[in-house]
């Protein structure tokens, strides 16, 4: 389906966010861990151990609201959803909380593709000790899509069983929302029953890859502080502000691991349950420590004190030929991206200055301008990037639509030429930009050299056209990184997207529409890309879907929306005792299923 071949090396994908610590009891219990850990040579030697080293950091455990790679990978060893994808494929499945995954064969697919069944397993027992039943099921994907925070994950959700990509529409709950979901799923007997308004051929890789599927206890949640199952209290706990949602820091999943320990931005320490349903994982504890230096990372890894570190690819070759080290380098189905606001928050923000046209900072629309950005675009020198940052060995995509999937078309693109950028730049705002001068932040992630190389790129060569242009870079981490972009604070927000499921739309619709998780919080709004974007995501035929993704890569470089930066291949380095790992396009570095690993 890909040309993985095209796919060269390119850097991790970094996501994560903020959190605190978890009950103190856990706490103490984590600590006489690592006591234990400490006194041995070398912890990693533990037949039953797995040690981690990253330096993604965590925002939130709740499946409602997590959004990123690291929460994605927490979850999904504490929680476990209906189906999972199988081995390495992104399009079949095996069951998981399920009997058997719906087809049309065996009768879980019916109505054309409208209603889905599936048979609940048996005997599955969560954390605090509730046993799972079909009411839960529903119970679970309900509360998902009625709690819709703002920028998270439950569009998909939306999209797929209500039809729209979110309870809210210009800040207000949608009328009847509510009602729909409810009518959306139902239980009888041990079977769960979704209703569809329309075929989403989709459905059950969202069902896989997605919080939305994730299943939970209902009487727990619910004591919890979650909504309490009634329809007509849903608007009470729809969008909770971040770092408000209940679950952020404690879990009750039926998954093969439980949360031992969490202390934000040190470790996160799994350990093994062992009222698991399926067969028990060889591993019983697994920590994941925080570690930003790639020099105190390498030596972990080397001196084996670490199973698996996270290794960028300006480092790879470092650890190739390391002894008792195996690396794995996965091409991803991801993009990055430095996505242009045109609806910037002024409030109390430390990125824009003075907040005016001034001299002394930027208005919050600065970039509605269409010669800013492509001033911006024409100041981003692609080759010396992708040569001094990459040694040319990386994909430099062309629009959001990664290289692989369908309809991915080569777009022109603004060629590097400073001359260019100063004339643009001499147009912008009615020539009072080039007159008066401006001063912006850029933001980056820290620890992401990639994109802290890309934003003093464009810093450096957009100060180069006028003395009276300043533009200062920043380091952030991601866990405030996040919730900063889903405020409008950041002038240019540098973002990487990996695919929830493996369709276009899952790439231009992110990116581009104004319902999108990154084009809403761009401030770009186009009616055609919205009108189209929709069309694209429930029409059937291929040979009509082509020519609306096509258009809409168009527009991307016709609007100068944003600028594509790399698409990634991800290195997972391993000691080489460590047996177990599944290679997956949509699973990326941040990823562990631990469960299937031993030593």
């Amino acid at each position: 389906m890909r040309k993985l071949s095209l796919l060269l090396l390119v850097f991790i994908l970094l996501l994560g966010a903020c959190a605190e610590q978890p009950k103190q009891e856990e706490n103490k219990a984590g600590e006489e861990t690592v006591k234990a850990q400490n006194s041995q040579t070398s912890e990693a030697d533990h037949k039953d151990r797995f040690i981690f080293e990253s330096y993604g950091t965590l925002r939130s455990l709740d499946p409602a609201c997590g959004y990123d790679t690291v929460s994605h990978m927490r979850v999904m060893n504490l929680y476990e959803p209906l189906v999972f994808f199988d081995g390495s494929a992104t399009d079949k499945f095996v069951p998981v909380l399920a009997t058997e995954v719906p087809s049309i064969e065996n009768g879980g697919i019916t109505d054309g593709g409208k209603t889905y069944t599936f048979k609940i397993r048996k005997g599955v027992k969560f954390h605090k000790g509730g046993e799972l039943t079909a009411e839960d099921v529903v119970y679970s994907i309900k509360r998902h899509m009625i709690v819709d925070q703002e920028g998270g994950p439950m569009w998909m959700m939306l999209e797929a069983l209500v039809g729209v990509p979110s309870t809210r529409k210009d800040g207000k709950i949608r009328e009847g929302v509510f009602e729909k979901i409810d009518k959306s799923i139902e239980a009888k007997g041990d079977k769960v029953i979704f209703h569809l308004p329309k075929p989403f051929p989709p459905l059950m890789s969202v069902l896989a890859y997605s919080y939305g599927g994730i299943i939970m206890d209902k009487q727990w949640c619910v004591a919890n502080g979650c909504w309490d199952g009634n329809i007509v209290t849903a608007a009470k706990y729809n969008n909770p502000a971040f770092g408000s949602e209940p679950l952020a820091k404690i879990e009750n999943g039926s998954g093969p691991y439980t949360m031992l320990k969490w202390e934000p931005s040190v470790e996160f320490i799994f350990e093994r349950f062992d009222g698991y349903w399926g067969p028990k994982p060889a591993i019983k504890t697994a920590i994941i420590r925080y570690n930003q230096e790639w020099s105190s990372r390498k030596l972990a890894l080397q001196n084996g004190d670490a199973d698996r570190v996270s290794v960028d690819a300006q480092y790879l070759s470092e650890v190739q030929n390391m002894k008792n080290v195996v690396v794995h380098s996965i091409p991803q189905l991801s993009v990055t991206a430095a996505i242009f606001c045109q609806n910037i928050n002024p409030e109390a923000n430390p990125n824009i200055g003075s907040g005016k046209l001034d001299g002394e900072g930027i208005p919050p629309n600065f970039f509605s301008d269409i010669h800013v950005r492509r001033a911006f675009l024409h100041a981003f020198d692609r080759t010396t990037y992708a040569r001094d940052v990459w040694n040319d060995k990386v994909v430099m995509p062309t629009s959001p639509n990664a290289e692989g999937m369908p309809f991915h078309k080569d777009e022109p693109v603004y060629d590097f030429d400073l001359k260019k950028a100063a004339e643009e730049m001499k147009q912008a705002w009615n020539g009072e930009l080039w007159e008066k001068g401006f001063k912006m932040v850029i933001n980056h992630n820290t620890g992401n050299e990639q994109r802290e190389a890309a934003a003093h790129m464009l810093a450096e060569n957009i100060m180069s056209l006028n003395p009276k242009f300043q533009v200062e870079v920043r380091s952030m981490d991601w866990k405030d990184y996040v919730i900063a972009y889903r405020k409008y604070q950041f002038p240019i927000f540098i973002i990487g997207w990996g695919a929830d499921f493996p369709d276009p739309d899952n790439f231009i619709f992110t990116f581009m529409s104004s319902d999108g998780a990154y084009g809403k919080f761009s401030g770009y709004k186009n009616e055609e890309v919205n009108r189209l974007c929709k069309e694209g995501r429930f029409e059937i035929d291929p040979a009509k879907r082509k020519p609306i993704y096509e258009r809409l890569q168009d527009m991307w470089y016709e609007e100068a929306v944003g600028c594509m930066i790399y698409q990634k291949i991800d290195h997972f380095a391993y000691r080489d005792n460590v047996k177990g790992f599944v290679p997956h396009p949509m699973l990326d570095i941040e990823w562990e299923n631990i469960k299937l690993l031993s030593k």
